[in-house]
Parts: structure tokens; sequence; C-alpha cells
């Protein structure tokens, strides 16, 4: 493998779950203490029914694999000594009981703050991090990549049932997590001055608390050098979400190469970007999408194709290829977590049917 690949890491949101009834349990900080003596780090969500896992860092997307697969088992071997089901699910299927807000300042601080936003949770996605070499080369590649973000939110999209019902969406959790006034698709920044102006302008107004809270759905971490692609739904399977992985590093590698070569980032609007996001929201993988480039309707399958297409180059240097296009087949084949959701519910109109699904499918490949 080449040394200049790109190093990537996965961070995933999961849901805890009564074993019987599938609602959210608020276990998180005894899942968590569960779990640091297995060795796993967890960090706690905003409501105290969800963990997230953080795999380290790699280069090979083979390694990742391996340790999201770990992570996932492991979390939920713990989370079933107490008595609580992990499941890979980006909404609650079933009818919460509400969704207790995790007792630390901070999140007191954001619940007091945002009020029913922040009640109302129980949303589980998949940040990916990408290593760049500062926070300008984040800023500017999040242009190159921003038009892509569509097909990713499509491609996972694991959000089809909420409170036992059929919602019309592909991925719910898109259009929930949008009420937040800073999530969402990001704008197009000039520079990282550009970005830091309109960071400290919502910082002044209060609709974000501290620079934590820029939820856009690509931008610069806050934490590591990386830039953060935060689209998703958490994936149904570990091999998803190496998938998400992979593509997505790959197409970083292209933007990176597109500043290299002093070339632009095509300016979408803002709101023909949303439409987008609105169209992968509601059909996800199975159904029709917007080109935000060339404000062409095309399938969303095809717009995939073409994603792999414009990142193949980046894909056969890093040795990604053969595994993508397995992954893809494979999930064209069992569809990905909306289609397995509408697929249990259908059958017998039971959401405990979607429960046993997204249980199945959460450890799939893991044991």
């Amino acid at each position: 493998m080449p040394d200049h690949v790109p190093t990537v890491g996965v961070e995933e949101e999961f849901l805890l779950t009564d074993p019987e009834t599938g609602a959210p349990t608020p276990a998180n900080i005894r899942v968590a203490e569960a779990a640091k003596k297995a060795g796993i780090d967890l960090q706690l969500e905003l409501t105290s029914c969800q963990v997230e896992t953080s795999s380290g860092v790699h280069s090979d997307i083979g390694d990742l694999l391996t340790e999201l697969r770990t992570l996932r088992r492991t979390v939920a071997e713990c989370a079933a000594g107490l008595d609580t089901r992990l499941l890979a699910v980006a909404v609650p299927p079933t009818v919460p009981g509400g969704f207790p807000v995790t007792e630390t300042p901070r999140y007191r601080r954001i619940a007091e703050t945002f009020g029913m936003i922040a009640h109302e949770q129980g949303l589980c996605g998949c940040h990916v991090h990408v290593g760049v070499p500062d926070r300008d080369t984040a800023v500017l590649v999040g242009n190159h990549v921003r038009p892509w973000l569509p097909v990713f939110l499509a491609l996972t999209a694991n959000s089809a049932i909420y409170r036992g019902s059929e919602t019309g969406y592909a991925s719910w959790r898109s259009i929930l997590w949008r009420r937040w006034p800073s999530a969402g698709p990001p704008p197009y920044f000039a520079s990282v001055e550009d970005y830091d102006a309109i960071v400290a302008t919502m910082l002044a107004s209060g609709s974000i608390l501290d620079n934590k809270m820029v939820y856009w759905d690509i931008r610069p971490s806050e934490s590591f050098p990386t830039v953060e692609v935060r689209v998703s739904d958490v994936p149904a399977t570990a091999e998803e979400a190496a998938l998400l992985a992979a593509l997505i590093r790959a197409t970083v590698a292209m933007g990176l190469r597109s500043i290299e070569r002093g070339e632009p980032a095509p300016p979408v609007p803002a709101e023909v970007l949303r439409a987008a996001y609105w169209n992968a929201a509601q059909s996800g993988l199975d159904g029709e999408g917007l080109d935000p480039v060339e404000g062409r309707v095309l399938p969303h399958r095809e717009l995939l194709d073409r994603l792999v297409g414009h990142i193949d180059p980046a894909l056969r240097e890093f040795g990604d290829r053969s595994f993508v296009t397995e992954a893809i087949a494979a999930l064209d084949k069992r569809g990905n977590g909306a289609r397995r959701q509408l697929r249990a519910m259908r059958g017998r109109h039971e959401v405990g049917d979607v429960v046993v699904e997204l249980a199945h499918a959460t450890l799939e490949g893991c044991v």
C-alpha cells in the first residue's frame, strides 16, 4: 500500500433498547462502565439511551472492518449482560417512553437551551474521519465532497420505521436532525477564515453553544487533524460502515488532488443541495435522486455508480476497489437498513419483526 494513503477512522452511534420490546433504554452509563472493563472507551451521547464507539486510525479498510466488527460484538455483549440490546438503527423503531438527557453539565445546558429538539433525540449517525494536512485543507476539501453527500445518505439510510409506523422516508433521522440550527448541508466556504467567521456569528447568536455544536455534515474535526463527514445514518452492518469509510476516503483523496491542481469545487447552490438531500432521505438507495451539479434526476443507484467511477483512481491506488465492488454487490442483494426495515414491517405489520431484523443486522459478520 502506498505510504501516502490517507488515514481513516469511524465513529458509530448505537441505540440501547429493551431486549423484549425494543423500546429505548436509559443505560448508557452502565454499558459504558462494562465496556471500559472490556477495554473499550464509549462516548456518552446527548440522550442516555445511546452510546458511541470510536475506531482507531487505519490505513487499511480490512483492518478497519475487523475493528468495527469487534467493537459491535463486544459492546453488544456488555449490553446483553445488563439486559439491554444494542441496535444499529438511526431512530427508535418502537414508541419510546422518552429520551432522558445524559446528566453532564454540557448536555444539561444544551437541553435547557434547545428544548424539545434535545429531548426528542435518540438519533444515531455514523461519522467518518479522514486525515488531512490542516484545517485550511479540511475546509476546502469539504467543498469538493459536498456534492456527493446525498449519495452517502442514500447509501446508509437506516431509519424508515419510527414510533411503530412507516415514516415515508428511508432516512427519517436526516429529516429530524435538520431541526438543529447548525445541522444539514454545509455552506460553500471560500477559506478557513470564511468558515471561522460564520461559526463565530453562530456562537454570538446562541444558535450553537460551542464549536462542537457545528453539526454540518462535513466539517474540520474539533478533536483530530481530519475532515469529518457526518451525513450518514448509522449503517445497519459493520461491512456497510467500512464501505462508507472507503468511499468517503477516496472522495476526499480526489478532492485533495483537485486542490493540488488548483481546480475549484463545483459551487452547488444551497437549495439545490437541500433538494438532493430530500430525495436521498425520502427514497434512499432504491429511488430517484438528484445530481446537484448537473441538475439531473437519476436513480440513486446510478448516482452511486457515478461516485465509484469518479473515485476509481483512488480506490485502485489504496487497494479498496475489490472490497467496494463486492460490498456494493452484497448491499444490492440484501438491501440497506431502510429496505430491510420495510421488508420486515410489511410482512406481518409487526414492529417486533423490525427489531429482530435490526438486531440480526447489527451483528451480521461480527460473530
